[in-house]
């Protein structure tokens, strides 16, 4: 099955360029990334600090059902934008690949739907590639899926 959340990793390159288009109007979709309560749902986290502003930190949580955690990330806001762009660190914790930078950027592509296209730059290509080994396309797909099933609801 082709997944629609699409990453194109150039050979060589310490970057990855993210795409997927929703059939959600600009403004949810930008909610949907941005909304302590919609997140959660669809990333299947739990959001302890969400400051949508320039400067404003975030950090994200994942436990199991023994409450032992197995996840965490978190990061810094350096540009926030409504429903155009979001510029950002991600650091995942107890994690070899360091800090990345995101830049996040949102389309309106009609009214009912919409693109998010994302670059993330890791320190080094080793590090990105480290990245690729995980089965991160097929989360991020199954995220995005979450996402569009979850923001769809609220239309």
């Amino acid at each position: 099955m082709e997944l629609k959340t699409k990453i194109n990793a150039e050979e060589g390159k310490q970057f990855l360029v993210i795409t997927r288009e929703f059939d959600l109007p600009l403004e949810l979709l930008f909610k949907a990334h941005v909304e302590p309560e919609i997140v959660e749902q669809w990333m299947g986290t739990k959001v302890l600090k969400l400051e949508n502003k320039k400067h404003g930190g975030w950090q994200f949580e994942t436990s199991d059902n023994k409450g032992n955690v197995v996840f965490r990330a978190n990061g810094v806001f350096h540009e926030f934008i409504p429903n155009q762009k979001i510029t950002r660190t991600f650091e995942m914790e107890n994690a070899p690949f360091g800090v990345q930078l995101e830049f996040v950027e949102f389309e309106k592509l009609t009214d009912n739907t919409s693109k998010v296209s994302m670059l993330s730059v890791y320190k080094s290509v080793e590090l990105r590639d480290q990245m690729l080994k995980l089965p991160f396309a097929q989360g991020l797909n199954y995220a995005h899926n979450r996402l569009q099933e979850i923001a769809g609801k609220l239309k």
